[in-house]
């Protein structure tokens, strides 16, 4: 009966029931320090609430003191995992919360952090294991954040290391993975063909350019969503940004895909848009960025 909800946690992480995720990352907090002034907090999750975002990431003291009202069109991930910008190694994630703990809180999914290459790497791997071991005993849906960092990382942006880390993803128990975008991006189609579970693409573009166009580019690869947090709120408004986004995502017109008989965007197999384009306008402006 415990891992019968899962199946019902993860129907509400995607608001429109088509399995793709627009989540607005908001534990920036204690990596690098405040989001906006304590006064704001409420109106920015309601911005992002209000603009269609379908699951916010929080740490469990923020989770805490959610007024339940905000979020009631939108799902609430608790992420597990923290370090600081001071650390010694700022690639040394630990765990700070558990999954019973986001269970009382009222979390449709919890997230732990994975940095592929670093000095503990091998805890943080442990790490995940454990967490994806309690989630599956509670019916409680995970997803992996996991990126290559650290001194052993040549190129973070390499699609064949990108695929790599999917797979760890997956095969240590992730229900979804949140990971970087391949350079070129048109190759990012090739780190989604290697993944058994769904790929959600990390953050804005690495050279800051347009997000609504790569968030496009992303979804057209065939990544089943994004998490984007910096370049939301810190975004004078962030609702109009969120609902541009969640166009792209959920395929409500503007992403060059056309609505199918059930009003969802389709795509075909090959990653490419409808009108053929594909990525290739997109990622010719971000091939060869670091």
């Amino acid at each position: 009966m415990l891992k019968a909800g899962k199946p019902l946690r993860l129907r509400r992480l995607s608001l429109a029931g088509d399995s793709r995720y627009l989540f607005v990352p908001l534990d920036h907090s204690v990596s690098d320090g405040p989001l906006v002034p304590a006064g704001q907090w409420d109106d920015l999750l309601r911005a992002l609430v209000g603009g269609g975002a379908d699951g916010i990431i929080v740490h469990k003291g923020r989770a805490r003191a959610l007024a339940p009202e905000i979020l009631k069109s939108c799902a609430l991930v608790v992420h597990l995992s923290a370090s600081t910008a001071c650390a010694a190694d700022v690639d040394a994630k630990v765990l700070v919360g558990d999954v019973e703990e986001a269970l009382r809180l009222g979390a449709d999914a919890v997230s732990v952090h994975v940095n592929i290459g670093s000095d503990t790497e091998s805890q943080q791997l442990a790490d995940l294991g454990a967490v994806a071991r309690s989630c599956d005993n509670w019916g409680m849906p995970l997803i992996a954040m996991i990126y290559p960092r650290g001194p052993r990382i040549d190129n973070p942006r390499d699609p064949a290391l990108l695929a790599h880390l999917v797979n760890v993803a997956a095969d240590l128990g992730a229900d979804m993975v949140k990971t970087s975008v391949a350079l070129p991006l048109d190759r990012m189609a090739e780190v989604v063909a290697h993944s058994p579970i769904p790929v959600l693409a990390a953050g804005g573009p690495p050279d800051g350019s347009d997000l609504i166009e790569y968030g496009k580019a992303v979804m057209a690869s065939g990544c089943q969503g994004l998490a984007v947090g910096r370049r939301i709120f810190s975004t004078p408004s962030p609702a109009s940004l969120v609902a541009g986004l969640a166009a792209v995502v959920h395929g409500r017109g503007g992403d060059g895909s056309t609505p199918g008989d059930n009003g969802q965007a389709t795509r075909p197999p090959d990653g490419t848009t409808n009108d053929g384009r594909g990525m290739t306008h997109y990622s010719t402006i971000v091939a060869g960025v670091a």
